[in-house]
């Protein structure tokens, strides 16, 4: 695990990837080591790809510092997450946490199980109510940014907003209290601005939407220059020949952010009348642009009164000695403007923050924790193999004396007679345990709920369906005399390369047994993978009405969609913890945090009507195949339950009527055909050609669906049956 007083704190920005590492010290924090290190081209340049921009940075900064053997906390942009702000009543301590997760159900436009989300109360000496900091992203921004960082090596412990990071920075380096005067941090970066206020000892936050792009982007339409050809000339406006019109160009969007951080201000004000704002400190590059504390000044004291504008020149409670080149710690002291959120960052790794808001995935915190105990559990491990060893030496020893020593021949007698009893009766068949086969009860319950895979096939269709909703539009290739497949419609979504399920019988519901409040969830931790453990096998055997039963679902796809694992969490990730519960479904959907994993590959180019593309899908024993896209709600339950042939024909019906399918073998029923009067195609033959060079990534995803009616009267076994296991490609 990474030491506790160590910490890295990572800025992704859109100019640079800045890092700074600091090491707690009696008077302060010491720093360690840092790093500035620009992207090839901004991210905000148009037509740039910026995941692979900042992964080729954040590559650079790897292989040329050491990131091991400490914490590492990155932020995510104010823009990119959000911030919100509430007054909650006077309440008992243990109530607020309830209070604060429904005024996040307000305030959070998402549904909490979307988002990664905490809080952080401020309490006011002078005032009796509490107001609460809400902090949220959600689940799919997050995971797209430590996918990014896992792709260069990186797993961080901490993830903040940058608003937030650069408060901590302040508020630890200047000592702010709840006496401090009221301040406004302005942190003015390439696409966007953050304002934050302290005051009172509350925090307060608006991003508003203008920065260092939007001066370049003047100068590009002032001058019709290129983009890069604007950013080198904004730097030089203070010693350029045409410093005046390069002001007079980048005038209109001074004028717009001063504009922007009035209302800001004017809007705190209106929700604390009590508010008294002396003095704005500025952080960001953009704040070494000339005239720029000035022009603030001025619009900012004929609107909210006199305030004092300064801007960070260095840092108080930093201490250099542990970079040992006095050189590099000037080049520090010279970009302290932009190390302001790194310094916070590291500051929250080293549990020296005022404000708190770690959006890390809990499910990560935990296999991370888990992880760097693994060498400790193996010392313990090999501690007690010691320890038991030392106390079993004695007892072998004796064990050896024992053996050794004569035994008398009555003894002998008695045990000779025992033996020829013992065969005797094993012989006559009394005594042993009985042998039961369980095979036939198996197979008999294969039939039981076999509605279900209609349900689950419907399931499947839906998915693929959502997904080929998201596929992004393109226009399709022409078609051409020597291939006529070419014209194959949209790109599709996913190509289904098998669909297997099998049955059993889950834990033991103890609320229902025993009249407890707790149920085991030892089969839901398993994420729907494999049989029960032998307790739960005995235990279903036992009592079949008390167990709960499993359907376990693996689904393998493969796609050429650009960058897969978004596509994947955006249609079928989200599908699935979308739709755990919904009326009418005989059946609750349970998945992991994490249900799949993926593999990539140059895809091969294959033609409609090849051997492989035509075959029908292998079958397993009692298996099924698996249907196409579809839609529409299931049946289930009450007089208006949907049948399992309505069901398929319903789904036949739409790959009939899908002008996003074209099934290969026309009418023919007998080559797998989608006629309406056929039966269900192949999934194969619903392959297109893949693009040439095109990389297809394949995807396995693991669920399970617990049924929700009650087992039939003598149903189960203690083993696992195999309901289904169909798929094949």
């Amino acid at each position: 695990m990474a030491t506790s007083n160590i910490c890295w704190g990572i800025e992704i920005g859109a100019y640079a990837v800045k890092a700074i590492k600091l090491e707690a010290a009696d008077n302060g924090v010491n720093v360690l080591d840092y790093a500035i290190i620009p992207h090839a081209k901004v991210l905000s340049t148009p037509g740039i790809d910026q995941n692979d921009a900042i992964r080729v940075t954040l590559g650079t900064l790897v292989a040329q510092w050491d990131l091991s053997k400490a914490a590492i906390a990155i932020s995510v942009p104010g823009q990119a997450s959000l911030a919100r702000f509430a007054k909650l009543p006077p309440v008992e301590p243990k109530k607020v946490p309830d209070i604060v997760k429904f005024e996040a159900a307000q305030q959070i436009p998402f549904p909490l199980d979307q988002v990664e989300w905490d809080y952080q109360t401020f309490v006011s000496p002078d005032s009796p109510d509490i107001e609460v900091g809400i902090f949220a992203i959600t689940r799919e921004r997050i995971m797209d940014r430590l996918l990014l960082l896992q792709d260069v090596g990186i797993t961080p412990d901490h993830v903040t907003l940058s608003p937030i990071a650069a408060y901590n920075a302040l508020a630890y380096d200047k000592g702010f209290t709840e006496k401090t005067p009221g301040t406004v941090i302005l942190d003015i970066g390439t696409t966007s601005t953050d304002v934050v206020i302290a005051d009172s000892g509350r925090v307060w936050v608006r991003t508003v939407p203008l920065g260092g792009h939007h001066f370049t982007e003047a100068l590009v339409n002032a001058f019709k220059l290129s983009y890069p050809k604007a950013e080198k000339l904004k730097k030089e406006v203070e010693s350029g020949a045409n410093s005046k019109h390069i002001a007079q160009a980048m005038r209109p969007v001074f004028s717009d952010l001063a504009q922007e951080v009035q209302r800001s201000i004017g809007y705190y004000q209106s929700l604390h009348k009590e508010a008294k704002l002396t003095r704005l400190i500025g952080i960001g590059s953009t704040f070494l642009m000339p005239g720029i504390r000035k022009f603030l000044k001025q619009q900012l004291s004929a609107s909210i009164g006199p305030i004092d504008v300064t801007r960070i020149e260095e840092y108080d409670r930093l201490r250099y000695t542990g970079l040992g080149d006095e050189r590099r710690a000037e080049e520090l002291r010279n970009n302290a403007l932009s190390l302001a959120t790194c310094y916070g960052l590291s500051l929250q790794g080293l549990a020296m923050n005022t404000v708190n808001a770690n959006l890390m995935p809990v499910a990560i915190i935990r296999k991370s924790v888990w992880r760097g105990k693994g060498k400790w559990f193996g010392m313990a491990a090999g501690l007690a193999v010691a320890a038991s060893a030392a106390m079993f030496i004695r007892p072998v020893q004796d064990n050896f004396a024992v053996v050794g020593a004569s035994i008398d021949p009555v003894i002998e007698r008695a045990i000779s007679d025992a033996s020829d009893l013992k065969s005797s009766a094993s012989e006559a068949g009394v005594i042993g345990g009985a042998s039961v086969d369980n095979r036939p009860v198996n197979m008999i319950s294969l039939l039981d709920n076999k509605s279900i895979h209609a349900f689950l096939l419907d399931d499947l269709s839906l998915m693929i369906e959502d997904a080929q909703k998201k596929v992004p539009a393109a226009p399709p290739p022409a078609a051409t005399d020597t291939d006529p497949a070419a014209d194959q419609g949209p790109t599709p979504a996913y190509i289904i390369k098998s669909f297997n399920t099998s049955y059993r019988l889950g834990e033991i519901d103890v609320e229902s047994e025993f009249g407890g409040a707790n149920k085991s969830s030892r089969a839901s931790s398993r994420g729907g993978h494999g049989a029960p453990p032998p307790e739960e096998q005995a235990a279903a055997a036992a009592d079949p009405a008390s167990a709960k039963r499993i359907v376990d679902c693996e689904l393998v796809i493969t796609t050429t969609q650009p960058e897969p694992q978004r596509f994947m969490l955006a249609t079928i990730d989200r599908w699935l913890k979308n739709n755990k519960v919904r009326p009418n479904v005989p059946y609750t959907i349970v998945v992991d945090e994490s249900p799949w994993s993926m593999r990539e590959e140059a895809s091969t180019t294959s033609t409609p009507g090849s051997s492989r593309g035509n075959r029908s899908p292998e079958r397993g024993p009692g298996g099924h195949g698996a249907g196409g896209h579809g839609g529409g709600g299931h049946g289930g339950g009450g007089d208006d339950a949907e049948t399992p042939e309505q069901a398929i024909r319903r789904q036949r019906e739409r790959l009939a009527n899908d002008p996003t399918i074209r099934v290969y073998g026309g009418p023919d029923t007998s080559a797998g055909g989608g006629g309406p009067g056929g039966p269900l195609p192949s999934f194969n033959n619903l392959k297109p050609k893949d693009k040439p060079g095109a990389t297809r990534a394949t995807f396995t995803v693991h669920w399970h669906v617990e049924i929700n009616e009650p087992p039939k009267p003598g149903e189960g076994s203690g083993e696992t049956a195999d309901a289904s296991k169909g798929g094949g490609a």
